[in-house]
């Protein structure tokens, strides 16, 4: 797993240095179907991410945003498999604000075993095996070993998505601070959410929202490596290669010792 955790650290960067390429230049922006943006960075990343994985020590089919997913008939009878999101935020790469990613997992009977959530424009990685540990690279400071924090004894920080706020965030942000006073706040696009409660910079992320099994896979192994946790609303850990890959709306806390449900609001639980 070490080993390969390398390889695939090694892709990710690879498959940044192509989106850097284009966020230094002009670049044009399609929609799809759904109205999510598109550029040439997101399928520059996808072939080279799906060449390369080719290579690696554990090769394996390969789910990503940027292609046609296998019907469930086939996917089920996958016992593991890449989840990739070959660039992950692109609302923020759009935006150019350097808050997207490059996210590449490999699930075993639904369950990722290994995450790299990689980010260009500072040059940092997040990334962990199971048995292996998690860890942030880059951005000048060397590697360290990454674990979620304590919430006892500190004011709780929130982290909340840039692009899709909404009135359940709200309400979970007021319950939670109805039980600990002032609670700081942090906005942030991307998986970089999850990876900041993974490394201790925050300890609640409430995605009360829309997402798919490609935005969460890798940086869900990183946080449950360092000690935390990404549950559904009722505490169960999200699962990949469902016949829906769109995910339920989910928690990532990090100090396991409190109950991250607790504060969800009348918006959350009734629908």
């Amino acid at each position: 797993m070490k080993q390969l955790l390398a390889e695939v650290l090694d892709i990710a960067v690879q498959a940044g240095g192509q989106i850097l390429k284009v966020y230094e230049n002009e670049f044009d922006v399609d929609y799809k179907d759904d109205g999510s943006p598109l550029t040439v960075a997101d399928k520059r990343a996808h072939r080279l991410i799906c060449k390369e994985l080719e290579k690696v020590s554990f090769p394996a089919p390969v789910i990503s945003e940027e292609s046609d997913v296998a019907g469930y008939n086939e996917r089920k009878g996958w016992d593991a498999f890449w989840m990739v999101d070959p660039l992950d935020g692109t609302r923020e790469f759009v935006k150019r604000n350097g808050e997207f990613t490059v996210n590449i997992a490999l699930v075993e009977k639904g369950v990722p075993i290994l995450g790299v959530v990689h980010t260009p424009v500072v040059g940092t990685s997040h990334y962990a095996a199971r048995g292996v540990g998690a860890f942030v690279t880059g951005g000048g400071n060397g590697t360290r070993a990454i674990r979620v924090r304590k919430l006892s004894g500190n004011s709780p920080i929130l982290v909340v998505s840039r692009s899709h706020p909404g009135p359940a965030v709200r309400e979970y942000r007021k319950n939670l601070e109805n039980k600990h006073g002032a609670v700081h706040i942090l906005s942030m696009g991307s998986s970089l959410k999850i990876c900041l409660v993974a490394e201790g910079k925050a300890d609640i992320y409430p995605r009360l929202g829309a997402t798919s099994e490609w935005d969460t896979a890798a940086a869900q192994c990183v946080l449950e490596v360092a000690g935390g946790t990404v549950t559904d609303l009722v505490g169960r850990p999200l699962v990949y290669n469902k016949e829906n890959v769109l995910n339920p709306w989910f928690l990532a806390g990090g100090d396991q010792a409190v109950d991250w449900t607790r504060f969800l609001g009348t918006t959350a639980q009734n629908r």
